[in-house]
């Protein structure tokens, strides 16, 4: 589960900005929050909405999450000795301009707390560090600092971490995270970490979902799932059926030229298709098969959403949006937020963290104050996020959306004149 998420010095984002997912001490809407047991004995919040205008910087925070991960997952094996890092500074102050990035985070994975952090420039690491509390106490497991005198990195290895510390030292490129590359030379006690940003951390905008993850779950024997999520989003659709083919070259037509089809051929090989036929009941109740992409918009969009969802909070996963709003009915969303919210519908504790404009959620039967997010940018043109809970809105009488829309919370846009 994620705990907390800090940023600095990254695209919009001059100074650090923190979302915490750590519950305060407000008494309301308690099936919302997840309550850990020792030796981690903390409150959680199950997901959390960011508000802002346009350009204040969510998708840039959000974009920090998914650049960490990204990172973490590929910095060892997808980049060469002196390949560029995906990071870049903030750019309207010289203060910054030429300083690292920085990115931390604080998760529990497999039952144990960590912190884990690191700090990047286009060329390499400069520092990077991690902290586990398998016991509720501190261990450091290590530290990296680079040296700009001796021009190489100091190390400060923990002893409790174990295996081949000095080989991993040796095999980290200056460009390369050392948990990537530890993992990638068979470090177990670092692979929970690892792992918690390859497979738990799930990183999305609606706009990229497609229907592939659905229907590749509906031949998995999850189909019943995808069609109870359909239905209780009040979608009509009775059945669905999904078959799988892979790539033939005699799907392409035959009056294409031939250095298209080689192309084609060469590219698509290896690519496997699915076909899906949404079933709907007649006024004699037999089942009329129907080309999905004869569905509505909303249908398709709903269908793409609901593998993704299931997957997440069956596995317990965090799940990660930008604009969860995309030409969806604001009962939709609410009934998507809903279904994170719920213990019911997620015993597994997954969590949703999302940016939207989508204010007809924005009330307290819905969120807690904690869960509610703003995003703005300063004098400095950077961004900054802060809570709901800054404002103090009164328990249950306080009206949010009109709050919002009146500007009390700030992160609106100033709409002005336009001369022409």
């Amino acid at each position: 589960m994620l705990i907390e998420f800090s940023l600095k010095n990254y695209r919009s984002v001059a100074e650090t900005q923190t979302l915490s997912l750590v519950a305060s001490k407000i008494k309301e809407l308690h099936e919302n929050v997840i309550q850990l047991d020792e030796p981690n004995k903390i409150e959680l919040l199950r997901s959390a909405a960011i508000y802002g205008a346009n350009a204040a910087g969510k998708s840039n925070f959000m974009d920090g999450i998914d650049t960490m991960a990204g990172l973490i997952i590929h910095s060892a094996t997808g980049l060469k000795a002196g390949g560029v890092l995906p990071v870049n500074s903030f750019q309207l102050d010289n203060a910054f301009r030429n300083e690292p990035s920085e990115f931390e985070i604080s998760f529990i994975a497999e039952g144990i707390r960590y912190q884990y952090g690191f700090t990047a420039s286009k060329e390499r690491i400069h520092e990077e560090w991690l902290y586990a509390f398998p016991k509720g106490r501190q261990q450091r497991w290590f530290v990296r600092v680079w040296n700009s005198e001796s021009n190489d990195y100091d190390w400060d290895m923990g002893p409790s971490l174990l295996g081949e510390k000095l080989t991993w030292q040796k095999s980290t490129r200056p460009n390369a995270l050392f948990l990537s590359t530890a993992v990638q030379l068979n470090s177990s006690q670092l692979k929970p970490v690892y792992d918690w940003f390859n497979l738990k951390l799930r990183m999305t905008n609606v706009a990229g979902w497609n229907d592939i993850y659905s229907a590749k779950l509906c031949l998995a024997d999850k189909k019943n799932d995808i069609l109870k999520f359909l239905k209780a989003a009040d979608i009509d659709i009775d059945d669905i059926h999904v078959t799988k083919e892979k790539f033939s070259p005699n799907d392409i037509p035959d009056d294409m030229p031939e250095s298209l089809r080689e192309v084609m051929i060469k590219n698509l090989k290896d690519e496997e298709r699915y076909e899906i036929k949404t079933l709907h009941k007649n006024s004699d109740g037999e089942l009329i098969p129907f080309d999905f992409d004869s569905e509505s918009d909303g249908t398709r969009k709903l269908f793409s959403f609901a593998g993704p969802w299931i997957d997440s909070l069956n596995k317990g996963n965090v799940l990660v949006i930008d604009e969860l709003h995309d030409n969806l009915h604001p009962k939709l969303v609410s009934f998507l937020v809903g279904l994170f919210n719920n213990h019911e519908t997620n015993p597994n504790n997954a969590q949703l963290i999302f940016s939207t404009h989508e204010t007809s959620i924005l009330n307290q039967n819905v969120f807690r104050r904690d869960q509610i997010w703003f995003c703005s940018k300063d004098s400095m043109k950077s961004t900054q996020l802060y809570p709901l809970t800054d404002f103090s809105p009164r328990k249950g009488r306080d009206n949010l959306e009109s709050s919002y829309l009146e500007g009390r919370y700030g992160a609106l846009p100033f709409i002005g004149k336009v001369g022409f």
